[in-house]
């Protein structure tokens, strides 16, 4: 399965004449992935892993019901398609936490997402990994991916696709032995089967009181902060975001 997923991040990465490539975690069409980064389709969400900043670029996934359950725990470790030239290690977020980044080690795709599925371990995969300020991580970003959890149900499942910002240079990690580029903020884009969307953009100078529905943005602003290209047919709803009580 593994030797699959290799070949098949390669052949997409390689044919440009792919103009959409459709996906469980991205029913729409995924965001295109630059030609140096390594492309991943796993069990419960697809990324795109920068190998210069050592980040995910974007990773997208479905978020359904049958996956919800009690939380598994947080045993982290590697994953093992990218190579250890390309992502951070679990050593290298030493000190993060207590460092002037106060850095939580924050999930892309929520744990408590997928907490009952069989592939859970791979959302404590480093590369599904960002140091997200402690604030950010355990408020506004936490409140999101729960509302999100909140508005789907049986039959009616949303999709995520989110990522990293690099808006302003960030202090790197305090214990990194490899360069790396920390994320000045984080956009989430949540949108249903027929590409109705909401989206938001949450710095890490957030506090832990804010609102997640005052970090609502434009898809047009996401866009504008990133280097590759957004599904094109997602489209700001209303509807979204009363599902998302904002």
């Amino acid at each position: 399965m593994k030797v699959i997923l290799v070949l098949l991040a390669t052949l997409l990465a390689s044919a440009p004449a792919i103009s959409a490539v459709y996906s469980v975690h991205c029913p729409i069409d995924c965001p295109s992935s630059p030609d140096e980064n390594i492309l991943i389709y796993g069990h419960v969400y697809a990324l795109s892993q920068d190998t210069t900043t050592k980040m995910a670029d974007w990773v997208a996934y479905e978020v359904d019901v049958v996956n919800f359950g009690p939380s598994p725990g947080r045993d982290w470790g590697n994953n093992p398609l990218i190579d250890k030239d390309s992502r951070l290690e679990e050593s290298d977020y030493s000190g993060a936490n207590a460092s002037s980044l106060k850095s939580d080690k924050g999930h892309q795709a929520p744990l408590a997402s997928f907490a009952s599925s069989h592939y859970w371990y791979e959302l404590n995969y480093l590369s599904n990994i960002t140091p997200q300020h402690k604030d950010l991580n355990q408020g506004a970003w936490k409140h999101l991916e729960m509302a999100v959890r909140d508005a789907v149900s049986y039959s009616k499942p949303l999709y995520v696709i989110t990522g990293p910002l690099y808006t302003e240079k960030m202090k790197p990690l305090p214990k990194a032995d490899e360069t790396h580029s920390v994320p000045s903020g984080y956009f989430k884009v949540i949108y249903d089967a027929k590409g109705n969307a909401a989206s938001f953009i949450m710095h890490q100078t957030s506090k832990r009181s804010d609102k997640y529905c005052s970090k609502a943005a434009s898809l047009s602003s996401i866009q504008n902060k990133i280097d590759y290209q957004l599904p094109k047919s997602l489209k700001s709803s209303n509807r979204i975001m009363d599902l998302l009580k904002c």
